[in-house]
């Protein structure tokens, strides 16, 4: 995961990063977050080599990216089942 902050803040800036990332091969998926963080970008590499290079090549050399920084991700497990939320007091009225 590669958590990027990008500026201005602008929608053309904001759309033009959005379509430019989403075109690369190591790109898996972009969310647009809020807080101090505009974007997390979602990559996958073969190796650390690899992420390597794929950063150095595609992130900073682009004007719009202030900041990034990158997760590496151990494991990942999921609840595909989901029970409905309890309802609060308030959804009792």
């Amino acid at each position: 995961m590669v958590a990027t902050q990008i500026r201005p803040l602008r929608r053309d800036v904001v759309a033009a990063f959005e379509q430019s990332v989403t075109r690369l091969p190591e790109v898996v998926s972009v969310y647009t977050m809020a807080g101090s963080d505009d974007f997390l970008v979602h990559v996958t590499a073969q190796d650390i080599d690899h992420l390597h290079a794929f950063l150095l090549d595609q992130f900073t050399n682009r004007r719009e990216i202030v900041s990034f920084r990158t997760s590496i991700i151990y494991q990942h497990l999921t609840n595909p089942v989901l029970d409905p939320l309890p309802l609060t007091a308030e959804h009792h009225t």
